[in-house]
This record gives C-alpha cells, sequence and structure tokens, in this order.
C-alpha cells in the first residue's frame, strides 16, 4: 500500500493557481480551488486553502502554478500531517505558513511575490514563513532581499526538506543543484483534488530546449520515474475510487528516455500496462507534441475507450521561421499533417493546444498566418498567450522584440477568432448525449450543477452547466446527459 493519505481523512480544500500550462510552454496564472472530501458540496468554485478542523501545531499552505507544482504541494502537506501538523484554512490562525511558489513567468513570478507580501502582512506575529517552489529555485537572492521576514527558503528540488524547514529553529535556506524532485512512493502525499480525479505525474525535469522557456533551468534534466512504482500509485489511486487520472509531466512523450527508450516506446508500454488492469477508469494524456503522437499511439487510443480521446498539443506557432527561431522540433506542415490524421482515424477527439503571439521578430504576415492556420483548421480549445521575455531564456537575448503594444493586439485578434471557432465547435455537442462526471453545485446558486465530459479537463476547459439535475444522487459520479445549448466556452444540459 502506498502512503498517500486516504480519501476520507483528506483536507478541505487547497488553494491553487493553475493555469493553462503545456509542458514547456507559455503560462498564465488564475485562482482555482480543489476541493477534496468524501461529502462534496462545492468542488473547485470557491478559493479556500489545505484545512483541518483539529486542535494543535497548524499550518496554512498556500499552492501557485501548474498540476505538477500541485502533485509537490501534496507531497509536501502528506509529510508535515505524517509529522503530526495540522492545517488551517485561516492564515491569521496559523503557527506556519507554507507557500509553494510559480516562477515561469513574470506574471507568475508577481503573483508569487504578492502572496509573499499578504502572508507576511497578515499572519500573527509568532507565525513561521516557509516559501518554496520553482520562484525560490532561481530568485531566492532577490527573494530574501525583498522579503527579509521570511524565514526559510526551499527549493523546488528540496521537496523532502519541508520538514526540516518547517522545524528549524533559525532562518535558514536549502536551495540545492538538482533541482528536479520526483516522488517515489515511499513519502506520504496528501492527495487534494476531488474524490474523483487525481494527477499522476510520471517525469519530472526536460530534456527540450525550447528558445523561450526556463523550465529546464528550473527543474533540471529529464527524470522519470520507474513503470512499476507509476502502476503502484495508478493501483492505489483506482482502489481509492479516483475514476479519472491525469497523466502530467513537462512532456509526457519524452517518457523514459533518460532510461535509454526510443520514441514513445515507454510511454506506450506504461498505457498498455494501465490499460490490462481489469477496472473503469478515465485515463487523460496532458503534453504531447505534435512529432510525439505517433500512429502506434493514435491506434492505442482508437483501441480503448478508458484513454479520453483528449489531446493537448502544443503548437505555439505555425509559421516556420518562427517555429525555427522558437527551437522547436515540428514544421507547419507536421502540425497539419498530424491534426488531420487524428480527425480522420479519431472523429471525436478534442484537441486542445497553445499559441504564443508576439515572439521576437513575428512579423505581421507570421502572425496573420497564424490567425489564418486556426481558421482553417479549428482546434476545440486555445490558451493564447503573449510572449513573455524571460531572463536565462535563449529569446531573452533574441533582436526584433515585439512592443508591448503590439502584442496585446494580436492576443485580442487571436482570442476574437477562437471565440467564433469555439462557438461553432461547442454547437456540434448541440442534441448529443454525453457521460458526464458531474462534480458539484454552480458557484452561483444550488439549482445548477456543473461537470465535465472526456472532452474537459479539470481547470483549464469549459464545463456543462447543468439545469436539470434531480436525478444526481452524488458527485463525483457519471450520468448521461443530453447537451441543449452551448454557451461560450461552457455546455448547457440535462440529465436524463
Amino acid at each position: 500500500m502506498l502512503p498517500m493519505i486516504p480519501k476520507d481523512k483528506k483536507p478541505l480544500a487547497l488553494k491553487s493557481c493553475c493555469s493553462d500550462t503545456a509542458a514547456c510552454c507559455a503560462t498564465s496564472s488564475s485562482s482555482d480551488t480543489l476541493l477534496a472530501n468524501d461529502k462534496i458540496d462545492n468542488l473547485a468554485l470557491q478559493e479556500g486553502t489545505f484545512h483541518f478542523d483539529y486542535d494543535g501545531n497548524k499550518i496554512h499552505f498556500i499552492s501557485l502554478g501548474c498540476p505538477r507544482n500541485l502533485v509537490d504541494s501534496e507531497v509536501m502537506l502528506g509529510i508535515l500531517l505524517k509529522a503530526g501538523y495540522e492545517v488551517t484554512q485561516e492564515l491569521s490562525q496559523a503557527n506556519y505558513l507554507v507557500i509553494n511558489t510559480c516562477g515561469f513567468l513574470e506574471a507568475s513570478r508577481k503573483e508569487s511575490m504578492d502572496t509573499v507580501k499578504h502572508a507576511l502582512q497578515q499572519r500573527k506575529k509568532t507565525a513561521k514563513l516557509v516559501v518554496t517552489g520553482c520562484m525560490v529555485q532561481t530568485h531566492h537572492e532577490e527573494m530574501e532581499k525583498q522579503f527579509p521576514g521570511i524565514d526559510y527558503l526551499l527549493g523546488s528540488g528540496d521537496v523532502q526538506g519541508i520538514l526540516q524547514a518547517v522545524q528549524s529553529t533559525q532562518k535558514g535556506k536549502l536551495v540545492s543543484n538538482g533541482r528536479s524532485f520526483l516522488e517515489n512512493g515511499e513519502i506520504p502525499r496528501q492527495l487534494s483534488t476531488p474524490k474523483h480525479y487525481a494527477y499522476l505525474k510520471i517525469a519530472e525535469g526536460c530534456r527540450k530546449r525550447c528558445a523561450y522557456c526556463v523550465i529546464p533551468t528550473i527543474k533540471g534534466p529529464l527524470k522519470s520515474k520507474s513503470k512499476e512504482q507509476i502502476l503502484k500509485e495508478f493501483n492505489y489511486l483506482l482502489n481509492e475510487g479516483v475514476h479519472e487520472i491525469i497523466l502530467i509531466a513537462q512532456d509526457l512523450g519524452d517518457y523514459g528516455k533518460d532510461m535509454g527508450s526510443r520514441n514513445q516506446a515507454a510511454l506506450i508500454d506504461l498505457l498498455q500496462s494501465m490499460l490490462a488492469i481489469d477496472k473503469k477508469f478515465w485515463l487523460r494524456l496532458l503534453y504531447l507534441y505534435p512529432d510525439e503522437i505517433t500512429d502506434e499511439l493514435i491506434a492505442l487510443i482508437k483501441s480503448d475507450a478508458r484513454i479520453c480521446p483528449y489531446l493537448d498539443m502544443p503548437i505555439q506557432h505555425i509559421n516556420n521561421e518562427v517555429l525555427k527561431s522558437m527551437h522547436r522540433a515540428t514544421s507547419r506542415e507536421d502540425v497539419i499533417k498530424t491534426i488531420t490524421k487524428l480527425r480522420h482515424e479519431i472523429p471525436h477527439i478534442v484537441i486542445r493546444t497553445s499559441l504564443i503571439v508576439g515572439f521576437p521578430g513575428e512579423t505581421a504576415d507570421q502572425f496573420e498566418e497564424l490567425a489564418q492556420f486556426i481558421q482553417d483548421y479549428p482546434l476545440d480549445n486555445i490558451g493564447i498567450f503573449k510572449y513573455s521575455r524571460e531572463p536565462g531564456s535563449y529569446s531573452f537575448n533574441l533582436p526584433n522584440q515585439i512592443e508591448e503594444e503590439v502584442k496585446e493586439k494580436r492576443y485580442r485578434k487571436l482570442m476574437k477568432i477562437q471565440q467564433k471557432v469555439l462557438k461553432k465547435a461547442n454547437s456540434k455537442y448541440v442534441g448529443k448525449k454525453l457521460m458526464v462526471i458531474v462534480e458539484g453545485y454552480h458557484p452561483e446558486t444550488n439549482l445548477l450543477m456543473v461537470g465535465r465530459f472526456y472532452g474537459q479537463c479539470p481547470e483549464i476547459d469549459g464545463q456543462i452547466i447543468i439545469n436539470d439535475s434531480r436525478k444526481v444522487k452524488a458527485f463525483g459520479e457519471l450520468y448521461l446527459v443530453e447537451i441543449t445549448e452551448a454557451a461560450g466556452y461552457d455546455l448547457i444540459g440535462r440529465v436524463l
């Protein structure tokens, strides 16, 4: 039995600023909450933090960033809970504050700094503040200087040091050169997501060198988890009643290549082993590059309905010159070939991608090529981002940096086009019947409920708003829903 804390002994909530993260791609931040307990009244709908209502030393835990960061937060929380600490939702009542930061983009660093500032202002005088995560890994000196009130700084590769950080009687810092932490199942992990889904991280770090990205600097080289350990965790989650397991890494397609695997052989073998388990589940794959979506992978998705026909495939751009400047190992022709093949082989597949506008040197014509592409080859969901000039990235020193005003204009135009594309894409579901995980009440009224079908990933995609939910007996269960209307990013339906 893996030392994960059972679902019926979970904290009630985690503040997680999750965003549309596409592996080694541009991201932005938005505050969300993942609620988790067996009597779920309202899932992922209001801000909160991990909390238990027990007596004892209280820890207030804030997790910022992507699902991979969330898994690290769950490991740290598990370590602290196993050591006897308890967790409070109220920052002002905490004896210890832990903030797991995100440092990927300027916007996420600002959010991390603002969160630290707020914690220092709101904490009680005797409370200890521990700051950890990606921003600490790369900006610890800046944080020490700006916030002398921080008691302990812990790098992103030093997750196991959280107990030392909390228990230290003096100010301290632990930022190793390893950078990449990958839990091995021997460390307790406190699941924080709703009872019906969980993330399973199969690798950490990245072997690619995209020009705009600093992930290899922050997280280090690729480090894959063993197949045996992944399967242990996978089985544990299934036995805990988790219905949807979301595989994550910086790049799923590179899984096992640090251990000698070629192409996607290790990933295919892992997926086949998971599918050999005779249980019902949804298996969702996040972050696969276009060149990694092979015929073998497509055939595997087609062969078993338990793999969600959903792919998050970061493209970033479509112009070949821009792609080359970005150091992307693909081309316009390859991207179109992959999309066309996916649409032909799996007609009901949902494809998500991410795009960057305003990359250094992007001309007006190159941008227009991108704008035309998303109309000619419509994708179901797109995260659109303005290029962020990140210190330490190759593109930081490239000439012909684009003015912010131009980036904003291009961003707005692309968003407007995608909204029209999405409206048409969602309209095809009207009148159809879909199996939907009903997750909880609508944030604005208990008269409505919300859920997701296979084509909607938690936190980053739209949802299904259910206006006739009399037949719903429990949250986290599958129900057949008839879609009656498309409304922006969301669908509206009724339980049959």
